[in-house]
């Protein structure tokens, strides 16, 4: 069983400071609603457990043939020997995409499935994923 942690650079990091700043700032300029009322904090709370969440668990495995993704609640597995195509240094904008960074690997897999993931070393994980399934095309930067 390999781990691959994943890339946590981007946007991602300004997004959880900006969902950390809000409920703290509106609570500087309304002391007193809050004081009155302390749950109308939580609304303001679930962005940031949802951001922080995907922040804190995103990962990705490789055992047994298998690639098990998991980042939040996007959970799943796709088995290495029905990988297709692997594109290195690209980003997947819509689809199934456990991931906190751009240029990761976008994963063809089955006839018409994409993944995209983002682990702190691409090259390392497509190396990790050949050693398995010598047959995935890699396919360069264009």
């Amino acid at each position: 069983m390999k781990i691959h942690k994943a890339n946590r650079s981007g946007y991602i990091r300004y997004l959880l400071i900006a969902f950390i700043i809000l409920p703290v700032m509106m609570i500087v300029m309304d002391r007193a609603t809050f004081m009155e009322r302390p749950t109308m904090i939580l609304p303001m709370l679930a962005p940031l457990i949802l951001v922080g969440w995907a922040y804190l668990d995103t990962s990705y495995r490789l055992e047994n043939g298998w690639l098990i993704y998991r980042s939040g609640f996007l959970r799943g597995k796709v088995d290495v020997s029905v990988i297709k195509e692997i594109q290195p240094g690209k980003t997947l904008w819509v689809g199934i995409k456990p991931a906190l960074a751009r240029k990761g690997l976008i994963v063809k897999y089955n006839t018409y499935d994409e993944l995209y993931i983002a682990p702190v070393d691409n090259d390392e994980m497509v190396t990790d994923l050949l050693g398995i399934n010598p047959t995935i095309k890699v396919v360069a930067d264009q």
